[in-house]
C-alpha cells in the first residue's frame, strides 16, 4: 500500500505559527502539545485549541495517519438518492473490492459545513484517499486542500471545481448541453429555456454555456429571462417552473438540470393547462429510472453513473501507487435517450 515521501510530509502550520499566535515559546508549544508534566494543564489545553484552529498536523500525526485503516476509502456524495451516484457507489465499490479495499460512503446532503466536517472525519478514521463529489452549497474548498497537504489522495467525480488540482472524471457537460437543446430545435422549438441547479455549481454554469451556444449557432435568440436557476427542494424548483410558465410567451422546450427539476417543470406545466409535448418538450438530467414510467416518458441525459464510479476508483489507486502520476480530467460519453416528453408526433 502506499508510503509517505518527504515531499508528502508538509504540516499545514508550524510549531512556530502556534508559539507567535499564543506568544510563548516553541519549546513550551511542543512541550504541551505532547503533554508535558512541566506544563500547566491550561497552556496545554490552550495550545491544543489552537494547533487544531490553525490546522497543525505534527510529522506523528502523519505518521499515525498512514499506519491507520490502509484499506479503506472514503467517498462524499450529495445525496445517496439521486440514482447516478447509487450507480457510482457500486462502481467504486466494484474496483476497491477487486484490490482488497472497502469503501465509507458518506453524504454531504448538499450541505457545505457538512461536507466539511466529513473530510475531517474520514482524515481522523485514517482513509488512504478520498473520491467526492461536491454539495451544491461548497464554494469554498480549504477542506480538499487540507487532504493535499496531508498527501491523502483526491479524486472529484461528475461535480468538480477548477480550484483544486487533482483527478477528476466528468462527461462533457457542455456537449451533453449542447446536443440536448440542438434535439429540442430539431422538432420545431422555437423558444428555448434553461433551468438550472444552485448556480455556483460549476457543473452548472457548463450546461448553460452548451445551451447558449446551440442556440446562437441555430440562430436563436438566447434571452436572459429563459435562464433561472433553483434549489434541489421542490418549492424552489416550481418557483422557477412558475416564472417560466406563467410568462406571457412561456417556452415551448425546455432543458433542466436534472431528472428531479424535470419533474417538477412537468407538475407546473399540469398545473398551468400546457400540453406535453404539444406544448411544451422537456428535457432532464441523469436519465432516473423513474423517467420511462411517467406519462410522458421524459427524455433525458444518461451519465454513466457505474462507469464514474469505476474511473474515479482507478485515478484513486494509480495515485496511490505513484504519488509522481500526473493528474489526470477523464471525460467520459454521455448520450441523448429520447422518450415521449420531446415526440410531438404522440398523441397523448
Amino acid at each position: 500500500m502506499r508510503t509517505f515521501n518527504s515531499k508528502e510530509e508538509k504540516i499545514a502550520a508550524t510549531l512556530k505559527d502556534i508559539a507567535l499566535s499564543l506568544d510563548i515559546s516553541i519549546s513550551t508549544v511542543s512541550r504541551a502539545l505532547k503533554g508535558h508534566h512541566r506544563i500547566s494543564l491550561a497552556t496545554q489545553q490552550k495550545v491544543k485549541q489552537k494547533a487544531k484552529q490553525i490546522g497543525y498536523r505534527s510529522l506523528d500525526m502523519l505518521d499515525s495517519q498512514k499506519q491507520k485503516n490502509s484499506n479503506l476509502i472514503g467517498v462524499i456524495i450529495p445525496k445517496i438518492s439521486y440514482h447516478l451516484y447509487a450507480m457510482a457507489i457500486s462502481g467504486i465499490e466494484s474496483i476497491a473490492e477487486a484490490h482488497g479495499m472497502h469503501i465509507i460512503v458518506c453524504q454531504s446532503n448538499e450541505s457545505y459545513e457538512r461536507e466539511k466536517s466529513l473530510v475531517q472525519e474520514l482524515i481522523n478514521v485514517g482513509v488512504n484517499g478520498i473520491i467526492a463529489s461536491l454539495a451544491s452549497e461548497t464554494k469554498k474548498f480549504g477542506h480538499f486542500t487540507e487532504l493535499k497537504k496531508l498527501g491523502i489522495p483526491l479524486v472529484f467525480f461528475n461535480r468538480d471545481c477548477d480550484d483544486i488540482v487533482t483527478n477528476k472524471v466528468t462527461i462533457d457537460n457542455k456537449r451533453a448541453a449542447y446536443e440536448a437543446v440542438s434535439h429540442l430545435i430539431s422538432i420545431g422549438c422555437k423558444r428555448i429555456a434553461y433551468i438550472g441547479g444552485p448556480e455556483i455549481l460549476q457543473i452548472n454554469a457548463d450546461r448553460a454555456e452548451g445551451y447558449k451556444n446551440a442556440l446562437v449557432e441555430n440562430g436563436l435568440h438566447a434571452y436572459e429571462e429563459d435562464i433561472v436557476y433553483s434549489n434541489f427542494d421542490k418549492e424552489s424548483i416550481l418557483s422557477a417552473a412558475r416564472k417560466l410558465l406563467y410568462s406571457p410567451e412561456h417556452p415551448d422546450g425546455i432543458l433542466t438540470f436534472s431528472d428531479q427539476i424535470a419533474i417538477s417543470v412537468m407538475l407546473a406545466a399540469k398545473e398551468r393547462g400546457i400540453s406535453i409535448p404539444e406544448k411544451l418538450s422537456i428535457i432532464g438530467f441523469n436519465n432516473e429510472p423513474v423517467g420511462e414510467l411517467l406519462e410522458p416518458s421524459l427524455t433525458s441525459i444518461d451519465q454513466p453513473g457505474f462507469r464514474m464510479g469505476e474511473e474515479a476508483a482507478k485515478l484513486l489507486l494509480k495515485q496511490l501507487n505513484n504519488q509522481e502520476e500526473p493528474y489526470e480530467k477523464k471525460i467520459l460519453k454521455s448520450f441523448l435517450v429520447v422518450r415521449n416528453s420531446t415526440n410531438k408526433n404522440k398523441i397523448i
